[in-house]
């Protein structure tokens, strides 16, 4: 049997049937935050999972990350050991091909992504659902000030950087604003698949903003 690779453009068919969510949004909306609260609550289901992204850069007490150099990067790009890969900031992100196995296997996948992969994501899995997490213009910036993080680099780029991710075609949208807890449960609800007792099910191109002023 062929081994089965996201990442390549002659996929006959979508992967499923686990689901894939994808939480998006511009740096400063607080999305490993919530991410950190939804891991909490779905640690007792072993059909979620929340793999560990590959990244070109030391993790830190704001992501958890897999360190890698460039050029070990670069080798893992060209065997093809990713499923999504993106560059963003000078640093490369990759999400291992082991991902297509819990897929493969019906369970749901969860991970931070740049809004780029939105797009080869939805072509080559067959249940993708894409949580955008944001916030103010001025909460933004005075989250990334306070985060003083050098790989940040230019606040003023970032921000720039939000404006144009408001484009981005999501299922659901949760303003992150306020106590956070609340807005991850809301996340953990999404990964589960329930919403009021009823599935979650994403239609691309339609949006539910969330809005909560805890």
């Amino acid at each position: 049997m062929s081994e089965v690779r996201a990442a390549s453009l002659d996929l006959r068919e979508r992967l499923g049937p686990g689901h894939l969510v994808l939480v998006v949004g511009p740096s400063g909306a607080g999305k490993d935050t919530l991410l950190n609260v939804a891991r909490r609550e779905c640690a007792a289901d072993d059909r979620v999972v929340f793999p560990r992204r590959v990244v070109t850069r030391e993790a830190s007490a704001f992501e958890d990350n897999l360190e890698m150099s460039k050029a070990g990067f670069r080798e893992a790009l060209a065997a093809g050991d990713f499923a999504l890969h993106w560059d963003a900031h000078g640093h490369g992100y990759g999400v291992p091909r082991s991902i297509n196995d819990d897929i493969l296997a019906g369970r749901t996948v969860v991970v931070n992504v740049s809004r780029t992969v939105i797009q080869a994501a939805r072509r080559d899995y067959a249940h993708v659902i894409v949580v955008a997490i944001t916030a103010p213009a001025d909460v933004l910036a005075e989250r990334l000030g306070k985060r003083h993080r050098a790989s940040d680099g230019d606040i003023g780029e970032r921000l720039h950087r939000a404006v144009s991710d408001d484009d981005v075609t999501a299922d659901v949208t949760i303003v992150n604003v306020g106590d956070p807890a609340p807005h991850g449960r809301r996340l953990a609800e999404i990964i589960k698949g329930r919403s009021d007792g009823a599935p979650i099910i994403a239609n691309e191109g339609s949006s539910h903003v969330d809005h909560h002023h805890d």
